[in-house]
């Protein structure tokens, strides 16, 4: 699924998120999602969201 929809983001949802301060990396952060930050319905970098470890960051990857 596409991480740049919001409708397929759900809470407690398990993704890889891009941290901001992994842009120039790539690193990706895995974890649930907690809350979902973004209110568009699209974005095309990712929804950002907080993970239930607290870090924020927008989805590369729907894992589940």
């Amino acid at each position: 699924m596409d991480g740049t929809i919001r409708t397929n983001i759900s809470l407690g949802l398990h993704v890889a998120i891009i941290l901001k301060k992994d842009q120039k990396t790539g690193k990706l952060t895995r974890g649930i999602v907690q809350r979902i930050l973004t209110n568009s319905r699209t974005h095309p970098h990712g929804i950002k969201v907080r993970l239930e470890s607290g870090e924020i960051g927008r989805v590369k990857e729907i894992l589940d």
